[in-house]
Parts: structure tokens; C-alpha cells; sequence
């Protein structure tokens, strides 16, 4: 069977290696290409391989596109594609093109889905193999996989610990069951649909006054992007790697309670938070101690709101 892969980075990169040890028959990529002193690793691979590669930004100039459907994929896989497709692209292939997405879907469609997951607090998610269509995230699902989110699991260690792994094998054996004539195509239910924005800063903002699970899990879900964000001394903040205590404290949300050498702890409506990297507005994500010392931290005085550009 004849794959087109369309992808970037590690995982993209990582798709296209385990795929060709599978003993499939990769015929063209399309990737971005990075920096000719360091490009992308897909787009590394591929060439290395010496098979047919597209910049994923050119697929819709027509004669791109006519090259790229001159290598007459029978299947088309994406793995972690960020350019929005021509419709063309996505029926080429005869079988039609199956997608990575890390998520239960019909639940959290969408580019931040492991942002939200997080940041609704919830226990599990995993991941899903689909079949492409005109919507976003929309299509037929052919497999899933489902992982637990751990009470301090961040954006980070979900993808790089529980999905990225097990997203490879799985888009393998889809492909498998695909050739095999196997692969299911189960409708996905709109009733359970959700569909969240991009995780930025006009949704990244602290409220010191929300519960401490809330404003935790706000943190853990914008870890290591976009990093949310507060102010101290007239000047945004962005708290990364952290842990929380629950139990109640005397001082009102957002005040310093103290600043050792491995971390700062914050107030919460109901428990502390202990930030251990923060960085602040045009810096770089220090270490606590660092970071205080950089901005003169005086324990007593308090984090505030940030004011979110509308």
C-alpha cells in the first residue's frame, strides 16, 4: 500500500520510521522544511530515505499539488499537521486519509485538545485515529486509545509520557488495519462534541480568587505553552513548572508566603501553590530562586490579575 505521510517534528519524523519498519511503502512526505542548518526532522528523514518530499506551506500551489498526486498514494496519514489542507490533498489518496488526534474526540476537537483536557480538570483522555473529512476533527473514528491524566501531569508529560508512543503504534496499526481491508469507521456523537479555541494569552490569565484546583490546573494546562500568566510589580509573570498543597491559609489568594531556594509558594483559595519556574515578561523561564533574585521578591507582597488585552 502506497502512503503519503503529511507531518512534522519528532513525532512526524518518528511516524515515518516506524512505519517504514512495518514494511510500508512510503511514497511521498510533505513536511516543513525548518532551517537548511536545522531542518525539520521529518523533512530530514525523508531525504536521508530518498523519497519525494513537499513543503506542507506549497501543497496548494497547483503545480505542487499535481506532483504531489503524481506519486498516487493509496493512503493518506497525518501526523501532527499545523497548515490547514486543500480538500484536494485529503481525498487524493484512493482509500482517503486517516489523522492523529490526542484526544477522545468527539471530545476536545481542536488544536489545544491536551491543553483543555488539563485545564477541565479531568482524570483521562487518549487519543484518536480518524478519518479525514471536510470539518474540523470531525470524520469517522478508526481506533482510539485512552490514557490517564495524572493530578500533576502538565501539557508536557501527557504528550512526550503517554501519547506520543503510543500515537506512533497507533497510527501503525491503523495503517495495518487500513491495508488489511479491517479499519472501522465509527461515527463519531455530536452530543458529546466539544471543540475549544487555541490555548493563548486571552485564556491563559490567572484569577487568584478561583479555587486552587482551578487556578493549578489552569497552570498545568498551559505547561510548557503558552505559560499562564499573572502580574507581580506592575510586570507579567508566567508561572511553569509548579505543584500544589491543598489546606487552608490565612493570606488572600496571590500573596508570597515564602521564597526558598527551589521554589516560590503562593496562596490559593484553599491550598498553596509551590511555583518552581517562572519567567517573567521578555526573560527567560528561570529556576524560583533565580527568578527572585531577579525580580527583588519580597515575601508578603502579592501577585495580582493580569489585565487581558480584549
Amino acid at each position: 500500500m502506497r502512503i503519503a505521510l503529511i507531518g512534522q517534528a519528532a513525532f512526524g519524523e518518528r511516524v515515518f520510521s516506524a512505519l517504514r519498519e512495518a514494511g510500508e511503502d512510503i511514497v511521498a512526505v510533505s513536511s516543513i522544511t525548518g532551517k537548511p542548518e536545522r531542518p525539520d526532522p521529518l523533512w530530514a528523514a525523508a531525504h536521508a530515505a530518498g523519497i519525494t518530499r513537499f513543503p506542507t506551506a506549497k501543497l496548494k500551489q497547483p503545480d505542487v499539488l499535481d506532483a504531489f498526486a503524481a506519486t498516487t498514494p493509496d493512503l493518506g496519514v497525518m501526523a501532527f499537521v499545523t497548515h490547514i489542507l486543500p480538500q484536494r490533498v485529503l481525498d487524493l489518496p484512493a482509500l482517503g486519509t486517516i489523522q492523529y488526534h490526542p484526544s477522545l474526540l468527539p471530545r476536545h476537537r481542536g488544536i489545544a485538545a491536551m491543553q483543555w483536557a488539563i485545564r477541565m480538570g479531568e482524570s483521562k483522555t487518549g487519543l484518536s485515529i480518524f478519518w479525514v473529512d471536510a470539518g474540523i476533527d470531525t470524520g469517522p473514528v478508526l481506533l482510539q486509545r485512552e490514557v490517564a491524566v495524572g493530578p500533576d501531569d502538565t501539557v508536557g508529560s501527557l504528550y512526550f509520557d503517554k501519547l506520543f508512543a503510543l500515537g506512533v503504534d497507533s497510527l501503525v496499526e491503523s495503517v495495518r488495519l487500513v491495508r488489511e481491508g479491517k479499519a472501522p469507521r465509527i461515527v463519531q456523537d455530536e452530543s458529546r462534541m466539544t471543540y475549544e479555541p487555541p490555548a493563548d494569552d486571552a485564556n491563559s490569565a490567572i484569577a487568584w480568587s478561583r479555587p486552587a484546583r482551578e487556578v493549578y490546573d489552569l497552570i498545568r494546562g498551559s505547561n510548557p505553552s503558552p505559560g499562564a500568566h499573572a502580574m507581580l510589580y506592575a510586570t507579567k509573570v508566567r508561572i511553569f513548572d509548579a505543584r500544589m498543597s491543598l489546606g487552608e491559609t490565612a493570606a488572600a489568594p496571590g500573596t508570597i508566603l515564602a521564597s526558598e531556594s527551589d521554589r516560590i509558594d503562593i496562596a490559593l483559595d484553599g491550598g498553596v501553590l509551590h511555583a518552581h519556574r517562572l519567567q517573567r515578561e521578555g526573560g527567560k523561564k528561570l529556576p524560583a530562586a533565580e527568578f527572585a533574585a531577579e525580580m527583588g521578591v519580597v515575601v508578603g507582597d502579592g501577585f495580582e490579575d493580569s489585565v487581558v488585552d480584549s
